[in-house]
């Protein structure tokens, strides 16, 4: 049985407001932040291990980069990078375990290996998606994106970002539920950084308040985009990825503030100790 919904119900009676912090484990070579970093059993190790002692809720294993402008992977070596660490995670440690993935091959085979949540860029729409996590009655992220991470910010355009994209979700979490998905087990990701600019970005951020009061609970991931990196510059020059730190637990707090349930993160001692600071402060 997954943990995931023990932890969002706990958070609820947490008069603190402390949400989940699910940390990034990306065994990708190209990811955007941490490409190439993880790709060994020991620095997975290391990490996974990091990551618990610093009080990670969930890890997130993602085995195909989504940053702009990245290639898809096969099939074969998605499962090949995300299944031995699923693993790992297990035969080390009792955190929840969340796989990135859109592949209903890849959903199939992970919930097998006793992940307890699907995180889907895709919202689901790969064929056969919806059923595989109907009936494994587990938790799932449903993220809006525009276009594919290979066009997706090439000139991304709305007539209104905060409806559309609020309405796409929306209309997601009703399939998923029309085709047995229950709706405790659904979370939605207004998905910052994916067939959007820093306006986009930066309204729906402002408008997570509204986002909040839908039935589900919203997870946000903004850690070290590059939102981060042009909000934090001093001149037009973005910060780089490795100095977002600040900004991304800034926004971390801001998001807790508005509400969000779940936020996914890089650097998770970093934005552990913020969000309890600033749960006592509150």
């Amino acid at each position: 049985m997954s943990k995931l919904p023990g932890l969002l119900k706990q958070r609820e009676l947490d008069s603190k407001r402390l949400p989940l912090v699910m940390g990034i484990l990306n065994v990708t070579p190209d990811s955007f932040s941490d490409g190439g970093l993880f790709t060994s059993k020991d620095a997975i190790v290391t990490q996974i291990e990091s990551m618990v002692a610093a009080g990670v809720d969930i890890i997130d294993v993602g085995g195909e980069s989504t940053r702009p402008g990245a290639s898809p992977v096969s099939l074969e070596v998605e499962l090949e990078r995300v299944l031995p660490v699923i693993d790992l995670i297990k035969a080390v440690s009792d955190v929840a375990i969340s796989i990135d993935t859109y592949k209903t091959e890849v959903m199939q085979e992970s919930i097998g290996r006793g992940v307890d949540m699907i995180n889907d860029v895709n919202a689901l729409q790969s064929v056969g998606a919806i059923e595989v996590v109907a009936n494994a009655n587990i938790p799932v992220c449903l993220m809006h994106k525009k276009g594919t991470p290979l066009n997706m910010q090439a000139a991304p355009e709305y007539q209104d970002v905060v409806s559309e994209v609020t309405e796409f979700l929306v209309s997601r979490a009703q399939v998923c539920e029309r085709s047995g998905v229950l709706p405790q087990n659904i979370i939605l990701d207004p998905g910052f950084g994916f067939g959007k600019t820093l306006e986009h970005n930066v309204a729906l951020f402002k408008d997570l308040k509204n986002l909040v009061l839908l039935p589900y609970p919203v997870l946000v991931g903004v850690s070290r985009k590059r939102m981060i990196g042009r909000l934090a510059a001093l001149s037009e020059a973005e910060i780089g990825v490795d100095d977002r730190l600040c900004g991304s637990v800034s926004a971390s707090i801001v998001a807790a503030s508005k509400g969000a349930k779940i936020i996914r993160v890089h650097d998770v001692l970093e934005t552990v100790q913020a969000l309890r600071v600033a749960a006592a402060l509150w």
